[in-house]
């Protein structure tokens, strides 16, 4: 089965995500900090990230996207953020795969579906 990278700082949003992802089968890494989920993304291969955008520090979820891109990886990154806006007209908008708003989660599964099948 396919494996999820989960980056958000929010310990709880990351544990229901965790929760409901490995139900449905997947494999599902977590990190609660960028420089953590660089970390994890070295160490479990994931198919596919989920990055929210704000974290507590300097380096945000911007940055993150920046690094997951600057490492050559080409994996499907979606953005699940309850503040989207902040990603917009940015540079970085042109490096994730999908914006979702935090909540959706019918929309959520659907869209990882979509891009692990194909």
């Amino acid at each position: 089965m396919a494996h999820i990278l989960v980056a958000d700082d929010d310990v709880e949003q990351v544990a229901v995500q965790r929760k409901l992802l490995e139900a449905l089968g997947y494999e599902v890494g977590t990190a609660v900090s960028p420089a953590a989920a660089l970390r994890e993304l070295e160490r479990c291969a994931p198919n596919l990230i989920i990055v929210d955008l704000r974290f507590p520090d300097a380096a945000d979820g911007l940055g993150l996207i920046r690094a997951i891109r600057e490492t050559g990886c080409l994996l499907p990154v979606i953005v699940l953020s309850g503040w989207p806006d902040d990603l917009y007209g940015s540079p970085e908008e042109q490096l994730v795969t999908r914006v979702l708003v935090k909540g959706c989660v019918r929309e959520l599964l659907q869209t990882i579906a979509e891009l692990l099948v194909g």
